[in-house]
């Protein structure tokens, strides 16, 4: 099993990357009952997230069990999950 990437909650959908992770790399993680295995498809940088499914656009991103933004675009498994796939839900409304 992996300790390279972070999932607190099982309703997660992305993980955190607890090192930089490599194109083609594979990994495996036990959360609950379920393992999670994912290949990763482009390069991860230290603390950011990468898909743990697939994620259609417009649908929630969910780190920590809660909502964090809903995606822009589809987000394959194993895809870095990063501003120019995820708006935010942070802040809205607060600009006006």
């Amino acid at each position: 099993m992996s300790p390279d990437i972070l999932v607190v909650d099982a309703r997660d959908n992305v993980a955190t990357a607890l090192r930089p992770l490599e194109q083609g790399e594979f990994l495996e993680m036990a959360v609950g009952d379920s393992t999670i295995k994912v290949t990763i498809l482009e390069p991860i940088p230290f603390g950011h997230k990468i898909a743990l499914r697939d994620v259609q656009r417009g649908e929630p991103i969910l780190k920590y069990g809660e909502v964090i933004g809903l995606a822009t675009e589809r987000i394959a498994r194993g895809e870095h999950v990063h501003v120019r796939n995820v708006e935010g839900l942070q802040g809205r409304g607060q600009q006006e």
